[in-house]
């Protein structure tokens, strides 16, 4: 028989998540960060098509790459008034991730220095 066996359980990498609620915030920072990200992006693209739209109209050729350039200029401040709601969720996702990763810095600083866990449990050791 193999000296490991498959049905034990195996110990979590180093730095790999072990709590659900890590994995939770993280992957709500990624959802978020991707929806103001998609959000961002697709303001840019209308803006940029309606330039071009309104250039092709008027009579006038305005080039793909400057219509690019001033719907990102416009987009920028724009961007922010409308898409605040998206803005607050990413940055509170971001706090909560900054609070996971700074209580499981104390743990193990607490852990490394020989002093009872945070959680109140008994032997550090254990």
């Amino acid at each position: 028989m193999n000296e490991r066996d498959s049905s034990a359980p195996q110990p979590a990498p180093t730095g790999a998540p072990t709590d659900a609620a890590a994995v939770g915030a993280g992957r709500g920072l990624a959802t978020a960060l991707i929806l103001y990200t998609v959000a961002r992006l697709g303001l840019v693209i209308v803006l940029a098509a309606i330039i071009y739209g309104v250039g092709h109209l008027a009579g006038v050729d305005v080039p793909i790459l400057v219509a690019a350039i001033f719907a990102v200029v416009i987009a920028l401040p724009l961007g922010m008034l409308l898409f605040k709601r998206l803005r607050t969720d990413v940055n509170s996702a971001i706090s909560a991730v900054d609070a996971d990763r700074r209580a499981k810095r104390d743990a193990l600083q607490a852990r490394l220095q020989g002093s009872p866990r945070p959680d109140g449990s008994g032997d550090p050791r254990s």
